[in-house]
């Protein structure tokens, strides 16, 4: 049912959804449980009944039993039968149960259906817990904006929401849309996003996301994204696409499983007639031992080695703020041998940052930071603007200047109070001084990956700025932790010769190569790849691009730009490098779960193929190794739900 919000005029504002009944929701749920033990209950009656010779009451029991047990998998398994053309596990499991009550075992032909429909209940719960992080996200998706419109408020729809409008967001509400701040400023808890526990300052032109919770005082926001675009929208998208995509594991089971099912139908085939003639067996007993065989041989625990421990490790790393696009690229992660990070924002913060300020004898630094600073003031160069935070958060006040002049290619003249000042390349000041200054102090600074602002006063050197794109804080412990791991590290950046060579010594990483250009970039993953065969590429950029397309596995840092973004198979949301190791570690717990299911499978199965021909177990036994291998293969799987 719906409800319709209009205007006196009669225009549709918004058209909400009524929610469903709890107790409905919760029997849709668990559906697929409720009739499993339903028909567990009903087997036990009918058992009961048996054991006082209501022969008939029992028989109608237990084929009640059968249809409300095995209704969701028989289902399931006709139309898959219909749609793919091919047979299928669940087709086996109906042919085994008939045919158990065909020659009057309907005491395990239900328990056969019973504990089949109690490992799909199961299944099926890894399914819902795969999708709780996909549900919780949605769920903090805001549905309705105060949109501010000729300084009139009204509640609209997120989905009515255009590039430009303008919207407020009250204390304690989830901001509805992307967008950066027009008035006020509040603090933001962004932990729906990038997983910070810590909240975030936000001030005039901030960017503020979807999702994200407003924790101080009336914001006005203008929206920047439509709502199918914003950033939570995609983590939303990226989550959904991860959980249907296959890996190519559980490609190969599901490809193996038809033709795996067949030769099974065949070898029953035989099983019904040759023992008769050749062993000598009674037809009862031949074409008992048949029906065993189609139970025991059914490749159920094999099929579900793969899907419910993907589904799992994809939801464990959501819930860590790793977004992998799916399990292909988590099943390779564990292969790593190699992994190439971009530096600028990836293993550095990204932004220049001063590290030294050096001054004349005769200058006092912090006289000569606060007129540094003003005059930077008045330009849009990034190297500025790091020396003007530099002085603000040393609590310096700027001056006014009273003339400024750009010098292109050099650096600017500026005039303050009655001196002039020059600010830029050592060229403005004179190569010579340059050099000069402080016994060539400034070339020991250099050949550190530093950038060196020089300043003049007058006629003589007043003193130098150090600039450092500086490394993350926890780089070095990200990179020791894949190295950890017997992956090989390389730091792909465009910088030069010096500054490559000294932030690789600060990151630690194994090997660097300088002056890359986004195509040199991609000439350099393919010899990564060919000298260890699975290279993963980090990087935030669109120079990066590329490069991360190329790689087996992209890892994209999750407030990198849009294209790297899309072009990346794996999304750190937190802009998190330990969480890279992390991810391996994941994987590489995934694929030994995997591995352990798949010879676990094979090895009861055929365990079990034996039994049957030397006539050991009989069909209850089979059924319970059978299906309880399917259950421990599953329950085995969810533990990669935990961290």
């Amino acid at each position: 049912m719906s409800t319709e919000v209009k205007t006196a005029s009669g225009q549709q504002l918004y058209k909400t959804e009524k929610e469903p009944s709890p107790f409905l929701e919760k029997v849709k749920l668990h559906g697929e449980l409720i009739a499993a033990l339903t028909s567990g209950v009903l087997i036990a009656i009918a058992w009961t009944l048996g054991h006082f010779e209501q022969n008939t009451t029992s028989i109608v029991m237990y084929l009640l039993a059968f249809i409300i047990g095995g209704y969701a998998k028989a289902k399931e398994g006709i139309t898959d039968t219909i749609a793919e053309k091919e047979l299928n596990v669940e087709m086996l499991m109906i042919f085994a149960a008939i045919g158990s009550a065909v020659i009057g075992y309907w005491n395990e032909g239900a328990i056969l259906i019973f504990i089949f429909a109690l490992s799909g209940a199961l299944e099926t719960y890894t399914m819902n817990k795969s999708h709780k992080e996909i549900s919780s996200l949605m769920g903090m998706q805001p549905d309705e904006a105060t949109l501010i419109q000729n300084g009139i408020e009204r509640v609209v729809h997120v989905s009515s929401l255009q590039i430009g409008d303008t919207i407020l967001v009250k204390p304690g509400e989830r901001i509805p849309a992307d967008g950066k701040l027009l008035k006020g400023d509040t603090n933001v808890d962004q932990a729906a996003i990038t997983g910070e526990s810590i909240p975030v300052q936000k001030s005039l032109g901030d960017e503020v996301f979807a999702g994200t919770v407003n924790l101080r005082g009336s914001i006005t926001v203008e929206v920047t994204k439509p709502n199918e675009d914003s950033l939570f929208q995609k983590i939303i998208n990226l989550v959904q696409s991860a959980q249907s995509e296959k890996s190519p594991s559980q490609l190969f089971i599901e490809k193996f499983e038809g033709k795996y099912v067949k030769i099974v139908l065949i070898a029953v085939g035989f099983m019904m007639f040759l023992p008769h003639f050749l062993l000598d067996w009674t037809w009862t007993e031949t074409f008992y031992r048949a029906m065993v065989l189609l139970v025991v041989a059914s490749p159920c625990a094999l099929v579900a080695s793969i899907m419910p421990a993907t589904l799992s490790a994809i939801s464990n790393g959501a819930r860590r703020g790793i977004l992998f696009k799916g399990g292909v690229h988590l099943e390779q992660l564990g292969n790593l041998k190699a992994i190439a990070l971009d530096k600028t924002g990836t293993l550095t913060k990204g932004k220049p940052v001063v590290t030294d300020i050096i001054v004349a004898d005769s200058i006092e630094q912090t006289e000569f930071l606060q007129v540094v600073a003003s005059i930077e003031n008045q330009s849009t160069h990034p190297l500025a603007g790091a020396i003007v935070a530099h002085a603000k958060s040393n609590g310096q006040e700027l001056l006014s200047v009273d003339g400024i002049e750009d010098m292109p290619g050099y650096g600017v003249k500026a005039t303050v109070g009655n001196a002039n000042w020059f600010i830029g390349k050592a060229d403005l000041v004179g190569k010579e001084a340059a050099a000069a200054f402080k016994n060539g102090v400034a070339k020991q600074l250099a050949s550190e990956g530093k950038t060196i602002v020089y300043v003049k006063s007058g006629d003589d050197i007043a003193g130098i700025l150090a600039l450092k794109d500086v490394v993350r804080d926890d780089t070095v412990s990200a990179i020791s932790a894949l190295q950890d791991l017997g992956i090989y590290t390389v730091m792909l950046t465009g910088d030069g010769e010096k500054t490559a060579e000294a932030i690789s010594k600060e990151s630690h990483v194994d090997q660097y190569i300088a002056e890359c250009l986004p195509e040199t970039k991609v000439d350099h993953i393919k010899d990564l790849i060919s000298k260890y065969d699975t290279v993963a590429m980090v990087g935030d950029g669109i120079n990066d691009a590329p490069a991360l397309a190329t790689a087996n596995v992209g890892i994209a840092m999750g407030q990198g730009t849009d294209v790297a973004l899309e072009t990346a198979d794996v999304i750190l949301m937190k802009n998190d490098l330990p969480r890279i190791a992390e991810a391996v570690k994941l994987s590489k717990r995934m694929n030994r779960i995997i591995k352990q299911n798949v010879i676990f499978s094979i090895a009861v199965i055929m365990l079990l193929i034996v039994s049957n021909f030397f006539q050991i177990i009989d069909l209850p036994f089979g059924v319970i190794g059978h299906e309880g291998s399917t259950i421990l293969v599953i329950l085995n799987g969810l533990r990669l739900l935990k961290s």
